[in-house]
């Protein structure tokens, strides 16, 4: 299975992947040369997706998950027409392994924050893509008879957590310019609209906490049917025994201090994920 993301906000939902399936295999791949996806041309985005797709496919991966919301709403639909149904071009970049992929991309939870709000406001954190793509307003304009629907950018999010500023004075200031016109409207529940914002998901508890009560909504990935579904998958893996899944992380800009980052980020308390990886540069 191969996940993408513009950065390590995807890690979020590989962890999570991991917990379904620990005897499937992982490919995570980091655009961090493009970080963010957020504030680029939709365009470029579709362009990226389709490139780290092709290095997926030639790297062993059937299906992918585009575990981003700015590329899930720029890209899946485009992805899912040009590689969902059997390709030669397919078979050919595979080696002859397969002719399809299956792809699966995350939802700001709006619906469950929608239906649960005791105050009848929920508040929306996402990036500008998010927000403005149609994917995002249809869902949005399904549930705002059921709440007052707030939103606001946040804006230096995920510069905070690519830069492992997960807490501390500077991601209170960040968090909290973003986060605070939501309580003030009434939000009694703050969707995390971004793969990244969970990472700083206790700072915004925190904020939130100080004389306002607030459920935080993290959950961006409605995959674990589609992953369940697959029961022919399922029984493969599971002849493996209490086998372990492999993983890797690839990344588009290789920096010296990728390789720590990336093993903090995915090994805190996830035991599974505490093996090294190589790096190399998308071609």
């Amino acid at each position: 299975i191969g996940i993408f993301d513009s950065g390590v906000g995807g890690l979020s939902v590989l962890k999570e992947a991991r917990r379904i399936l620990p005897a499937e295999d992982f490919l995570y791949f980091s655009d961090n040369a493009y970080c963010p996806y957020g504030d680029k041309d939709q365009d470029l985005i579709l362009e990226r997706a389709r490139e780290i797709t092709d290095f997926l496919i030639f790297k062993g991966a059937d299906i992918i998950v585009v575990a981003c919301n700015t590329a899930t709403a720029a890209a899946i639909s485009a992805l899912r027409e040009e590689y969902s149904q059997p390709l030669e071009r397919i078979r050919m970049i595979s080696g002859g392994r397969i002719d399809h992929v299956k792809f699966i991309g995350m939802e700001p939870a709006v619906k469950p924050a929608a239906l649960g709000t005791r105050t009848g406001v929920i508040g929306v954190l996402a990036t500008a893509g998010t927000l403005s793509a149609s994917k995002y307003l249809n869902t949005k304009g399904q549930y705002q008879d059921d709440a007052v629907i707030e939103e606001h950018i946040g804006e230096g999010f995920v510069e905070l957590v690519e830069s492992g500023q997960w807490s501390g004075d500077r991601a209170r200031e960040v968090v909290k310019a973003s986060l605070q016109p939501l309580l003030d409207a009434g939000a009694d529940t703050i969707v995390l609209g971004c793969t990244h914002y969970p990472f700083l998901k206790p700072v915004i508890e925190k904020i939130g906490g100080e004389g306002k009560e607030y459920w935080v909504r993290d959950r961006n990935y409605p995959f674990d049917p589609a992953f369940l579904a697959n029961e022919q998958r399922m029984a493969e893996k599971s002849g493996r025994g209490t086998y372990f899944g492999r993983w890797r992380v690839e990344i588009s800009k290789p920096q010296e201090s990728s390789e720590a980052r990336f093993l903090n980020v995915i090994s805190v308390g996830d035991t599974y994920m505490t093996k090294p990886f190589k790096t190399r540069r998308l071609k």
